[in-house]
């Protein structure tokens, strides 16, 4: 056999031994090279949202005096509810007497408006009588227990027919309007509409005020 044959046969040898040998050790070292150690963890973050409510203050309500020839005269006041209590509000009203709107000395007063029946708002009608009743409007104000007018009055100082009206009981809270989910971040608006009448008979003359309240609550 001559050297260049001698040589190649020596280096294929060598190969071969090499790829052996690589066979042997490769599968003993694969798992130092492949399997890496490893380590977890994990954070949980919360963040707290603090339940809040808010209400602004209308201007107070002068309304057109009343005389022998005005029998009737219409006034209104808007509250606007702002909160993020997830399960929502309601907006409630009380007076601060019994009845609602009276002059001090001489005591005379105005009858709270007579609705039918009791405790039930309903379309404007006095009779016989000089009295004070309210209703109310809004986008959270029931529109089957108020009404649905946009508007407190049909004419000048003319209580609207499209509203229903109640008289106030007092200092025992009144609801006008809820929501079972928070608000904007504007608010929503509510609008309390009051009247007075007198009807086949006059009010006496006088300064007659009322006080009325109203609380806005999370639910």
């Amino acid at each position: 056999m001559s050297d260049s044959m001698n040589y190649l046969s020596s280096q294929l040898s060598q190969c071969l031994a090499g790829f052996l040998a690589l066979a042997i050790i490769f599968p003993a070292l694969e798992p130092m090279i492949a399997r890496a150690a490893t380590a977890t963890d994990s954070v949980i973050v919360t963040q707290a949202v603090t339940s809040g409510i808010a209400i602004t203050a209308p201007s107070d309500i002068t309304m057109t005096a009343l005389s022998t020839t005005q029998n009737s005269a219409v006034g209104s006041a808007t509250w606007t509810v702002t909160t993020n209590n997830q399960a929502g509000y309601k907006l409630e009203l009380h007076a601060s007497s019994d009845p609602a709107l009276a002059q001090i000395s001489p005591a005379e007063s105005f009858v709270d408006y007579t609705e039918s029946p009791a405790g039930t708002p309903d379309t404007w009608t006095v009779t016989s009588a000089y009295e004070f009743g309210f209703s109310a409007r809004g986008t959270h104000v029931p529109s089957g227990t108020w009404g649905t007018d946009t508007d407190c009055i049909n004419t000048t100082d003319v209580p609207s027919a499209g509203l229903k009206w109640r008289g106030f009981d007092g200092v025992t809270n009144i609801q006008i309007a809820t929501s079972s989910t928070e608000t904007g971040t504007s608010g929503t608006a509510s609008t309390m509409c009051v009247a007075t009448q007198q009807s086949g008979v006059f009010a006496p003359s006088g300064t007659y005020t009322a006080t009325i309240t109203a609380t806005a609550t999370t639910l």
